[in-house]
């Protein structure tokens, strides 16, 4: 027996999704975090990314963060392409960050959602509302994956 395939989510319903799944989340300076998630989608579009990317970066938390859960990822009327990226997005527990880069690089699509959602963490104005050694910490540890992923420093 076949399964009947189904219409694929929309942009406009993977963000409707996105945004409830983190709802009354915050990021680190208190924003709400479906902020970030629009920052990131806008960023890949800038970048020149498709679809899937700009699903991608929607949903690229949802899962490291448990407001999506790993079988509602795989479930989902989205595109392998999609669900890939995601995944490679998704940081695993006592991961080294070299390991999770070489996972992004290794996935077609995931290092331009990778360079847009560093982008927006590591943008001046949104560090500039954090204590020092927050700053600090976070501003080194954006550089230091922009190098594993061989990007730029420039934002």
């Amino acid at each position: 027996m076949t399964e009947t395939p189904r219409t694929p989510l929309t942009l406009a319903q993977v963000e409707a999704t996105a945004r409830a799944a983190h709802a009354g989340q915050t990021d680190k300076a208190g924003r709400p975090y479906a902020e970030h998630l629009r920052a990131v989608a806008e960023g890949v579009r800038e970048r020149g990314g498709d679809e899937d990317q700009i699903a991608a970066a929607w949903l690229h938390d949802a899962v490291e963060d448990d407001a999506l859960s790993p079988q509602w990822l795989s479930e989902a009327a989205l595109s392998s392409r999609t669900k890939d990226i995601v995944l490679a997005l998704t940081k695993r527990a006592g991961e080294p960050p070299e390991a999770y880069a070489a996972r992004i690089l290794a996935t077609p699509g995931a290092p331009l959602v990778k360079e847009a959602d560093l982008a927006h963490n590591a943008d001046p104005a949104r560090l500039a509302v954090l204590d020092d050694a927050t700053r600090m910490r976070l501003t080194e540890k954006y550089a230091r994956m922009r190098a594993l992923l061989g990007q730029s420093d420039a934002i």
